[in-house]
């Protein structure tokens, strides 16, 4: 099996047939589930660092962290939040997406906690992240509205700079934003 080159690139960084590439990516990896890669989607994904494994100059699989601000009790916490997690449909079970999300897993070194919104806790797990066991919720200009269809769904990864003090029973809250808030 030949080893994918993992790549750091940030949005801007992206040259318009990356992003060609990456839609075309998403819109396979997503094309069974409920509901395509939307452009909503697209903008949670996009402005911060795209993680990016390719093999022959193609890629094959990706994860984005972006910044985003949990609270959760009297914590702000400065976040890097996990989205857009895919790899071709023909590249999956190959340790393409373990790759990439171990590179993740270091960026989410440089900040107070790592967060990411999944169907497939299984995965994450066996890589050190946690469920979040508490209410989730988002805040947006009418106040803080549970958001319970997440519940269980949200994960964390502590880093060296995660507080001791962080409840996983306690609510936790994310900032609103257009499409999915988590």
């Amino acid at each position: 099996m030949t080893e994918p080159a993992i790549r750091l690139i940030q949005t801007d960084d992206l040259r318009p047939d990356e992003v060609a590439s990456l839609r075309a990516l998403f819109d396979a990896a997503w094309s069974n589930k409920d509901g395509a890669f939307s452009e909503d989607d697209w903008t949670s994904a996009s402005g911060g660092t795209h993680v990016v494994a390719s093999i022959d100059d193609r890629v094959v699989s990706h994860a984005s962290v972006v910044d985003r601000v949990l609270e959760s009790g009297d914590l702000a916490l400065r976040t890097g939040y996990v989205e857009a997690v895919a790899t071709w449909p023909e590249h999956q079970g190959a340790g393409h997406a373990t790759r990439v999300m171990r590179a993740v897993g270091e960026l989410l070194d440089s900040y107070e906690l790592g967060a990411l919104d999944t169907g497939i806790p299984a995965f994450y797990e066996r890589l050190g992240w946690e469920r979040w066991r508490g209410p989730t919720s988002v805040r947006t200009e009418r106040g803080v509205i549970r958001t319970p269809e997440e519940d269980g769904l949200v994960m964390v990864l502590r880093t060296p700079a995660t507080p001791d003090r962080l409840d996983l029973e306690a609510e936790i809250s994310c900032d609103w934003r257009p499409g999915d808030a988590w």
